[in-house]
């Protein structure tokens, strides 16, 4: 009954009610009957405070910006790990990389060559495996850093396309400095010094035995003299041309199992991964597919094409995250031109925080992480696994949305999963969990109790998540 003085109530609540029913059977109905193409965009080591829409206002990001306008923002995103392998295992898989053994307990947090028997595991399953079963064209473009081969160098067990993509294009490993023989170096540097030390150690012995030999203080051979000497000497040529070797052994690109560059020409990197990316987009338009774009951008050495170096007010760092904003652009102008916009469910994000410590004298190279404190590979600080967050999905999700709940990585690949009509494995634990409810706003706070931070196989941080998290 309608308070008294008020008939305008008792008339308009029931329209009102049945209109609001009706919107929300409308949506529900339409994301339930539909299966949206996806496109995942993942950048390298970008941190949380270099994207404009998260409030830097001195890199010029306007595609991302752009994206975020039209659709949502996560401001709690986190990554499952403050490094490349671990994280994009968890992305991958919706789980914690200790599930998985992806992970060391050694200090080599990340796989260190292409040419090591380990990778995800052949029993994970991944949200590209799922959706190929279910009829999508799955393609990767860009980095993997998840592993290649098992026992031998053409086995691929650990490739993607053994993990559920159709296609692939890209690296099997991950840019590094040692690509481009920078200073800041992964393993180049080290095992230059190393070898250094035992050709050192290996001419100190040869010229202490031919003294105690010459002078007849020591009663020996020529033989250890001339081992020694030979010894010296391959250790001086292999200290020479070790950086060589690392960049042919892991600085290619292949086109699925094939090489088809070694080592990569990188001026011309960036126009080969935008027009397989474009291809993919095209010949899968009539079909539902599965892209995910694996950015290197902005994983040092920082490989910028000659249009847009010295543009930024960041130096060569801002300089290849404007170009990656342009990338971004490019691929999303594709989506448009071939009416595939309204019908594709677009993500981007980074695969951890910004490296505070890639730096050459007062010269910065890697990103920045907001106000958090902290960056890429520091397990016990929010700067390396708060990462952006960013979902546009026309007609369905509200634009304009900014989102404060904790979510993580993780998370896609249930949402991803159950959207594109697949099921969740029954047979192990999924730490991910469907985002939908809170992306639609059907929801208020996220399905998960907590997030665990981990560094290797330790413990470093729990997350409380849900009604408790203030």
């Amino acid at each position: 009954m309608s308070p008294p003085g008020r008939p305008w109530l008792r008339r308009w609540l029931p329209a009102a009610l049945s209109t609001l029913l009706a919107l929300k059977a409308s949506l529900c109905g339409h994301v339930s009957g539909s299966r949206p193409n996806f496109l995942l965009l993942m950048a390298d080591d970008v941190g949380i405070g270099d994207i404009g829409c998260y409030g830097n206002d001195t890199i010029r990001t306007p595609n991302i910006d752009r994206l975020a306008e039209d659709g949502l923002i996560l401001t709690q995103h986190l990554a499952a790990a403050s490094v490349c392998t671990p994280s994009r295992a968890a992305f991958l898989t919706g789980r914690y990389p200790v599930r998985s053994g992806m992970v060391s307990s050694n200090g080599s947090r990340v796989l260190q060559w292409t040419a090591v028997s380990g990778g995800l595991p052949t029993n994970e399953t991944t949200f590209a495996k799922i959706l190929k079963d279910r009829g999508y064209a799955t393609g990767l473009i860009g980095k993997w850093h998840l592993g290649l081969n098992c026992k031998s160098s053409h086995d691929h067990c650990h490739h993607p396309l053994n993990h559920g993509f159709d296609y692939f294009y890209g690296m099997p490993f991950s840019m590094m400095g040692d690509c481009a023989f920078w200073e800041l170096s992964e393993k180049r540097v080290g095992l230059e010094r190393r070898l250094s030390l035992c050709f050192q150690i290996l001419v100190l012995a040869g010229l202490t035995l031919t003294a105690g030999k010459l002078s007849h203080l020591l009663v020996v051979s020529w033989t250890p003299v001339i081992w020694s000497t030979i010894g010296a000497m391959l250790l001086l040529t292999a200290s020479r041309f070790v950086g060589t070797l690392i960049v042919h052994a892991d600085c290619f690109v292949m086109r699925n199992h094939t090489i088809t560059e070694q080592p990569m020409h990188f001026e011309r990197t960036t126009a080969l991964f935008l027009e397989e990316a474009s291809s993919f987009l095209k010949r899968n338009k009539h079909r539902p597919f599965l892209l995910f774009v694996s950015f290197l951008h902005a994983h040092t050495p920082l490989m910028t094409t000659e249009s847009f170096l010295g543009k930024s007010l960041h130096g060569l760092y801002g300089d290849n995250v404007e170009e990656m904003d342009w990338m971004v652009g490019q691929i999303l102008g594709t989506l448009d031109r071939e009416g595939l916009a309204d019908r594709t469910l677009v993500y981007f994000t980074s695969d951890h925080g910004g490296s505070l410590e890639s730096q050459i004298g007062n010269h910065q190279y890697g990103g920045w992480n907001g106000r958090y404190k902290g960056g890429k590979g520091m397990g016990g600080w929010e700067g390396g696994i708060r990462v952006p967050g960013i979902f546009r999905w026309p007609g369905v999700l509200p634009a304009g949305r900014v989102i404060h709940e904790p979510t993580s990585l993780m998370d896609v690949f249930p949402t991803v999963v159950q959207l594109g009509g697949g099921q969740l494995p029954q047979d192990r634990v999924i730490d991910g969990r469907d985002l939908l409810p809170i992306l639609l706003g059907t929801a208020r706070h996220s399905e998960h109790e907590f997030l665990l931070h981990y560094c290797e196989t330790h413990l470093h941080a729990e997350q409380q998540c849900g009604k408790s998290t203030t």
